[in-house]
């Protein structure tokens, strides 16, 4: 039995041996194949090194602010433009009195246009289309407003508009200030094609129906 028994020892000693040495050469296998490994590793980027040179890391850029919306676009230069065109045009030494006719509406109507353009105006041929009252203006807030009404209108397509002025009758020594300045700005301004004294029922000797270019076509 004991003899047995020893021999069962010896067997189970050798087969642990025998498992160690095996476990031992996988793991010098498995060191070999790292080093193998690392040191293909090495000659690629060997390689690469010598084929593309010095390589030096990018930036990192910081991340761009959102987009905000933008305003919208005020024509600003327009506006000067027209505010420019304004006080170039309408000039208060200007004497209208040699372009308007000698009746007693003292209308005016630009070269080119027929008298019976003018009768039509006066008769109300043209439905009035808009209206600017000046009165208690002062004379330069009157022509900056004349200005302004008339660019707006011919934007708008308006052909025939009325511009009250007043008689006069509160002015400083019942002079009819702005009632000559009117018909002088009037005179000045391209898109007037006529005007004349409004009918009595409009307003007449204070007020001044003007007929206007008709708006371009595209």
């Amino acid at each position: 039995m004991k003899a047995a028994g020893k021999a069962a020892s010896l067997a189970d000693l050798g087969a642990l041996r025998t498992a160690l040495r095996e476990r031992q050469r996988a793991e010098e296998v498995e060191r070999a194949a790292a080093v193998e490994r690392e040191a293909a590793e090495r000659r690629e980027r060997a390689l690469f090194a010598s084929a593309v040179g010095q390589v030096e890391p990018l930036r990192r850029l910081a991340t761009p602010p959102l987009a905000r919306p933008l305003p919208a676009p005020r024509a600003r230069q327009r506006e000067r433009d027209d505010a420019a065109v304004l006080v170039e045009a309408i000039s208060d030494a200007f004497d209208p009195l040699s372009l308007l006719e000698t009746d007693d509406a003292l209308s005016f109507r630009r070269r080119g246009i027929g008298v019976d353009v003018v009768r039509k105006l006066r008769r109300g041929v043209w439905a009035l289309q808009g209206e600017l009252d000046l009165h208690g203006l002062r004379r330069d807030e009157a022509r900056e407003r004349l200005g302004s009404f008339l660019r707006d209108a011919a934007r708008e397509g308006h052909r025939c508009v009325r511009i009250v002025h007043g008689k006069g009758l509160g002015s400083p020594g019942r002079e009819p200030v702005l009632k000559d300045k009117v018909k002088a700005w009037l005179a000045q301004r391209s898109e007037v094609l006529a005007f004349t004294h409004a009918r009595p029922a409009d307003g007449g000797h204070g007020a001044l129906i003007v007929l206007l270019k008709s708006p371009a076509k595209d």
